[in-house]
């Protein structure tokens, strides 16, 4: 098994912090331990019990998958070495994953020699900068660092370069019903739907301002007015109908909403103010919709121009 690369790194300085780069990079860096750069056999790799990814998209993996048989790995995998012959993975599962897939023997990979106490971290740190998490899993990463290290947030807001407000916001996100975690976990609503039920203080009347927003597809603007609602000593039902009450459109915003519709068979959205301020917004299914609507914009440009 040739070694391509090697490094040796004796000054411990906080390299988490600089990110991905500092991570994996090829230029000296002053960091603890080792590293060295090797093809490793994929069934002499094992995944990290406390990595923070809990879910992989079969879909996305077979694209990587197909990728990697065509052209092999771009990224090398991170790995440390756990026996003489068996590493962990420290970043880099799904491409590990996919490899199989593609029918891989062996895939390049980095060895770091590290402490136990210094993986999650990494792994955390790597998926970060990759954006690779959802916010649930972001959160429970957050939590292990502070249980099980002995971490504050503030340390862990060194580490991974994130404020202790964001820090403190995600752990926020483990105190909604379970119901809720698992919608934001599949990305049915965001962090700012999750951010506007936690605002209310009971866990039932999140849950059912909840399936309000699974029902109606309410934006994050539409949950905080109903959330403000809610404060007021409104129920749901009231507060809906005010906040519909308001946002009503004057009879000649309805007639130029409904010829914006009809030019570009879609659905338009508009809101407006008192004093005549609003919003136009368009919204898209999917490609060809998008598409459909450029297009229409595309033909009044050139209309404009050859006029």
């Amino acid at each position: 098994m040739a070694v391509h690369k090697k490094f040796n790194h004796s000054t411990k300085t906080n390299a988490l912090g600089r990110g991905l780069d500092a991570l994996i990079s090829t230029e000296p860096i002053s960091t603890s331990g080792s590293s060295t750069i090797n093809e490793i056999a994929i069934d002499q790799i094992e995944p990290n019990p406390n990595q923070p990814r809990r879910e992989f998209d079969d879909e996305a993996l077979k694209e990587l998958a197909s990728s990697i048989a065509q052209i092999g790995i771009i990224q090398p995998i991170t790995l440390r070495q756990v026996t003489e012959n068996r590493f962990q993975i420290i970043a880099g599962e799904r491409r590990w994953r996919a490899s199989q897939l593609a029918g891989l023997k062996a895939i390049p990979a980095y060895i770091r020699t590290i402490s136990d106490e210094n993986v999650m971290e990494m792994a955390l740190v790597e998926n970060i900068q990759r954006e690779d998490l959802n916010a649930i899993e972001i959160a429970l990463a957050y939590e292990h660092l502070l249980e099980n290290t002995g971490m504050t947030q503030e340390k862990v807001s060194e580490r991974v370069g994130k404020s202790r407000a964001a820090i403190a916001n995600y752990l926020r996100l483990l105190k909604l019903p379970a119901q809720v975690q698992m919608a934001l976990q599949k990305k049915e609503i965001d962090m700012g739907h999750a951010r506007a039920l936690l605002s209310l203080d009971s866990p039932s009347l999140q849950i059912k301002l909840f399936k309000e927003i699974q029902k109606n597809g309410y934006s994050v603007r539409k949950v905080e007015e109903l959330v403000q609602q809610l404060k007021n000593g409104e129920d749901i039902e009231s507060g809906k109908k005010k906040i519909a009450a308001k946002a009503q459109l004057p009879e000649e915003f309805n007639i130029l909403k409904q010829r914006l519709s009809s030019f570009l068979n879609t659905k338009v959205q508009m809101t407006c103010s008192p004093k005549g301020k609003g919003k136009i917004s368009i919204p898209f299914s999917n490609e060809e919709e998008l598409e459909h609507i450029m297009n229409v914009f595309d033909k009044l440009k050139e209309d404009q121009q050859s006029e």
